[in-house]
């Protein structure tokens, strides 16, 4: 078991993401210089990297209407320049994260774009949860940051499981694409709608 405090730690010097973080931990049996080589080996600190430094003033907005028409979601994916946007795999990633956003239903992007009392108010929640239990403050804590944690993968696209591939989750797949197409890419809104009567379901 990987302590969450190491996650962090690399995830603060590498820039990866929290997945991506634990998954090297694990693979590197828990060192953090062997961890930060896998990382590399896997892109993801490349793709942290441009993720972080670069702008992303192009893109497109890609849409999926359900089959009985009841149900639709539109997400805008943006990138740094028109010729990847135009990029048919680019492209196909839109479709994918709109699909997504249909079949799945986020309420947010990512953990970073939740209002902080919104935050707030769901880890006041978790700890009235834990008001009667008797363990010790840094372990509540630890149990608190685990639910919010499962909590962003209810509510973020970035931290759900794609629906094409279980195995992985909406921020690996983004990252995996930066990685080989070579530019940030990130979904930076969307908009789901379901006819208040329809059964729905992607």
């Amino acid at each position: 078991m990987i302590d969450a405090k190491l996650v962090y730690d690399l995830r603060n010097r590498t820039g990866a993401g929290i997945v991506d973080c634990k998954n090297a931990l694990e693979e590197a049996g828990g060192d953090m210089e062997k961890a930060i080589e896998v990382l590399k080996k896997k892109g993801a600190i490349k793709a942290a990297k441009k993720m972080s430094e670069r702008q992303a003033s192009e893109g497109v907005i890609a849409t999926y209407i359900h089959h009985n028409g009841k149900l639709a979601a539109m997400l805008e994916l943006a990138c740094e320049t028109d010729f990847v946007a135009r990029n048919e795999e680019f492209k196909a990633l839109a479709n994918d994260l709109a699909l997504q956003v249909a079949a799945m239903d986020p309420q947010y992007v990512s953990p970073e774009t939740i209002p902080a009392e919104v935050i707030e108010k769901k880890k006041q929640e978790f700890l009235a949860e834990l008001a009667e239990d008797k363990k010790p403050e840094e372990i509540k804590l630890k149990i608190i940051e685990g639910k919010l944690n499962k909590w962003y993968t209810d509510v973020c696209l970035t931290k759900q499981f794609f629906i094409k591939n279980e195995e992985q989750t909406i921020e690996q797949l983004i990252n995996e694409k930066i990685a080989k197409i070579g530019e940030k890419i990130v979904p930076t809104r969307f908009t789901r709608m379901q006819m208040a009567s329809g059964t729905g379901g992607a």
